[in-house]
C-alpha cells in the first residue's frame, strides 16, 4: 500500500514537472513573440551603425539604461541576434531571475548573473558581451532626468582591457517614453523585497525607438603593471561614458517628438 502511494505520488509530481516545463516554454515562446512584435510594429524600432559590431571576435557594447524597468536589455539581445546572428550575453541583476518566464527567458537567450568578472569567460571565448554600467541607478532616473546618464562603474572596462575586447558605445533611443518612471511606491517595494517599485505605465506607451551604434574605442594594449591597467580602465571608462552620450544627445536631436 506505501508503495503504491509512494509509486502514485512519484508519477504525479513527474507530470507537474512536465506541466510546468510546458508551460514555462509557451510562456517563453508568447514573449519571444511579443518582443517581435514590439520590435517591428509597435515601437517601429530603427537601428543604425551595425556594421561597427564586429562579425566575429569579442567586444563590449557598452549601453545607456533607460526606462522605469529593464526592457532596453531584452530588446537589445533581440536585435543584435537578428542583426549580426551573434548572441549577446548581459549580465543582469539576481531580480532578474526571479521573475517567472521572463526569468528563464532572460538565461537561456544569454543573459548571466552579474558578478566582478563582467563577462569575461564571454570574452576570451571571443563572444560579445552587452554591458549597461550605470546599473540599477539608471532605472531610478526620474522622467525630468532622462537620457542623462547617471555614472559608469568602471567593471567594464577593466574587463575590456584584461581580454583585449573593444567597447562598442550605443544608445538606445525611445525607451525612457515607452516606460517613463513617474515616482516609486516604497511601501511594495518593501512588500515584494525589490529595489523599487515604479509608478510607470502598465503596458509600454508606443514611442518611436532607434538604437545607433558607434565606431569601437579598441582596448588599450594591456600592461604588466596593475596602476598602469587601473589607469587605463579608468580612462576607457570615461571615454565609453562620453561617446554613449555624445550618440543619445545626437540622435535626440535628430527628433521632433517620441512618438512620429
Amino acid at each position: 500500500m506505501s508503495e503504491s502511494l509512494a509509486d502514485v505520488i512519484a508519477v504525479a509530481g513527474a507530470e507537474l514537472r512536465f506541466v510546468k516545463a510546458l508551460l514555462g516554454d509557451a510562456g517563453e515562446a508568447a514573449w519571444d513573440r511579443l518582443l517581435d512584435w514590439l520590435v517591428d510594429d509597435y515601437f517601429r524600432l530603427d537601428v543604425l551603425g551595425v556594421e561597427n559590431i564586429p562579425a566575429d571576435g569579442a567586444a563590449v557594447l557598452v549601453v545607456n539604461h533607460s526606462g522605469a524597468w529593464g526592457l532596453d536589455a531584452f530588446v537589445l539581445q533581440k536585435v543584435i541576434a537578428r542583426s549580426v546572428g551573434r548572441p549577446l550575453h548581459v549580465p543582469a541583476a539576481p531580480l532578474a531571475f526571479r521573475f517567472p518566464v521572463i526569468g528563464s527567458y532572460a538565461r537561456k537567450r544569454g543573459a548571466f548573473p552579474i558578478d566582478p568578472t563582467m563577462g569575461w569567460e564571454h570574452l576570451n571565448a571571443g563572444e560579445l558581451v552587452g554591458v549597461f554600467p550605470e546599473g540599477m541607478a539608471g532605472l531610478e532616473k526620474s522622467f525630468r532626468e532622462r537620457y542623462r546618464l547617471r555614472p559608469f562603474s568602471n567593471g567594464f572596462a577593466a574587463t575590456a582591457v584584461r581580454a583585449g575586447a573593444p567597447v562598442v558605445p550605443v544608445a538606445v533611443i525611445g525607451a525612457e517614453e515607452a516606460v517613463p518612471r513617474f515616482g516609486e511606491i516604497p511601501a511594495l517595494a518593501r512588500l515584494f523585497d525589490l529595489p523599487f517599485f515604479p509608478i510607470t505605465p502598465v503596458f509600454p506607451l508606443p514611442a518611436k525607438w532607434l538604437i545607433t551604434i558607434g565606431e569601437p574605442i579598441p582596448a588599450p594594449a594591456r600592461s604588466a603593471s596593475y596602476a598602469e591597467r587601473a589607469t587605463a580602465a579608468r580612462r576607457l571608462c570615461a571615454d565609453a561614458q562620453s561617446a554613449v552620450q555624445g550618440l543619445v544627445d545626437r540622435e535626440l536631436g535628430r527628433r521632433d517628438t517620441p512618438f512620429w
